[in-house]
C-alpha cells in the first residue's frame, strides 16, 4: 500500500508533525535510526546481519523492507561491495544525522516514561479498590 506524501507542508500548524511522523512511521525505522546513529556515531556503517543482530525480533523480510524505505526517503545510503557473497553495508546519509536529536528525545522520553508506572493509586481499577 503506497503512503500518501504531503507535497507541501502549508496544510495546517500540525502538518509538518504529521509529515515527519509518515516519514518515519513503521515499528523498526526509529530503531534502525538508533542503532546507526549509536553504533556508527562517527558516520561509520553497519552491516546489514549487524543490524539484525542487534534487533532480533525483526524478520529479515520486514528489515529489508525498512531499510529500503530509509533509503527512498534519504536517509539512508546502502553501499553494495561486489564480493562473494555480497557485502551491504548502511549508513545514515546527513538527512538521516539531522535526526539525531529527534531519535535521542525518543530515546530519553522511553527511558523515562516507558516503564509501567509505579504503584501510585492511579491505575485501571484502583477507584474500585478504594471503595
Amino acid at each position: 500500500m503506497a503512503r500518501t506524501r504531503h507535497r507541501s507542508l502549508d496544510c495546517s500548524p500540525g502538518c509538518a508533525v504529521e509529515a515527519t511522523l509518515q516519514l518515519i512511521d513503521g515499528k523498526w525505522k526509529g530503531v534502525i535510526l538508533y542503532h546507526l546513529l549509536a553504533e556508527a556515531p562517527d558516520g561509520g556503517s553497519l552491516r546489514f546481519n549487524g543490524l539484525r543482530r542487534r534487533m532480533p525480533n525483526v524478520t529479515q523480510r520486514m528489515l529489508t523492507n525498512q531499510l529500503r524505505e530509509l533509503e527512498a526517503d534519504g536517509f539512508v545510503h546502502r553501499t553494495v561491495y561486489a564480493e562473494v557473497p555480497p557485502r551491504v553495508e548502511y549508513r545514515l546519509t546527513e538527512r538521516g544525522r539531522s535526526l539525531e536529536p529527534v531519535i535521542r528525545a525518543l530515546k530519553a522520553w522511553g527511558d523515562a516514561h516507558a516503564a509501567p508506572p509505579a504503584a501510585t493509586g492511579h491505575e485501571i481499577g484502583a477507584e474500585t479498590e478504594a471503595a
